[in-house]
């Protein structure tokens, strides 16, 4: 005899295949929404009109991820604006819920012309010394290449591993003051009372034009500056997990004296409290991670 509340064996196992069976539903059409065999907007119609659907049991949320450029920092927004929890089922989604998700992925496809990305977007990356900047984007370098990075002119020298033309234009104080004065700087500005550094804007310009998605890594002096002169440009500020993390991380590092350090943390502590002024914070605890949300923030 079953004890009373508990499954026969028999039940149990076709109710754990029936589990199955529907978590392999919800897999295969995330996969066909992403992979654009399925639009997101047909999903929604089927499990609306459907509510025994393996559309009506899909979660907002994974519809939403299903989508080319959708993470956590966009996924996040996009249901804010929403006013739908990240739990909320297609098939239980309330009448208003149901015109604003419509309206949001009809405006979707037409803000990408049909296509999965928009023309093209500038993202500036900013944040406080040995937050990590350098190493984030050298991941999105190595392993995104449809994102194209800026190389920033600065006056200072090589350190270790850093390559003219790909880390850095690396230019003497004189190079530097030519540029000035031919407009060929986006942005410059002093650092740590040191040296120059600056965006050269003619490649950043034509590869705007070009419908390519760039991305700046610069000191907070220059996305300000870049914020005059480009006010559509998305603005990024990296944090460290803690304080302590990133003193250890600046200490760690070995590239500056005693002296350097000290003046470098006093500027981290002037630049965290601009972050604020930024459109968006990614915290850096995994580069990976870190890189990858920067990356979302480049899709419209």
């Amino acid at each position: 005899m079953t004890p009373r509340g508990e499954l026969p064996d028999v039940d149990r196992g076709a109710a754990g295949r029936a589990a199955v069976a529907v978590r392999q539903a919800r897999s295969a059409l995330k996969a066909a929404v992403r992979t654009g065999e399925r639009t997101a907007a047909d999903v929604l119609e089927v499990g609306l009109s459907n509510g025994d659907s393996a559309e009506a049991g899909l979660r907002v949320r994974e519809l939403l991820t299903s989508i080319r450029g959708f993470g956590p920092v966009r996924l996040e927004r996009a249901l804010t604006e929403l006013e739908i929890s990240p739990k909320k089922r297609l098939g239980g989604l309330g009448a208003a819920q149901r015109i604003r998700l419509r309206e949001f992925l009809e405006a979707l496809v037409t803000q990408r012309g049909g296509s999965s990305l928009r023309s093209s977007r500038l993202v500036v990356l900013a944040g406080p010394t040995a937050v990590g900047k350098g190493t984030v984007s050298s991941y999105i370098r190595e392993h995104i290449p449809d994102v194209q990075l800026s190389v920033s002119a600065t006056t200072r020298r090589p350190r270790p591993g850093e390559v003219d033309g790909t880390h850095y234009y690396f230019v003497t104080d004189t190079e530097f003051d030519r540029m000035i004065a031919a407009g060929e700087l986006l942005e410059w500005a002093v650092v740590h009372n040191s040296y120059r550094y600056g965006t050269p804007r003619p490649p950043v310009d034509a590869a705007l034009a070009e419908g390519k998605r760039v991305l700046l890594e610069i000191d907070l002096q220059g996305a300000r500056a870049v914020r005059k002169v480009m006010p559509e440009a998305v603005l990024v500020f990296l944090l460290p997990p803690s304080w302590e993390e990133l003193v250890r991380r600046l200490i760690g590092r070995g590239t500056e004296d005693a002296a350097e350090q000290q003046r470098r943390l006093e500027t981290a502590k002037v630049e965290l409290a601009a972050q604020d002024e930024f459109d968006y914070r990614v915290v850096n605890k995994d580069v990976r991670q870190a890189a990858m949300e920067v990356v979302e923030l480049t899709i419209a």
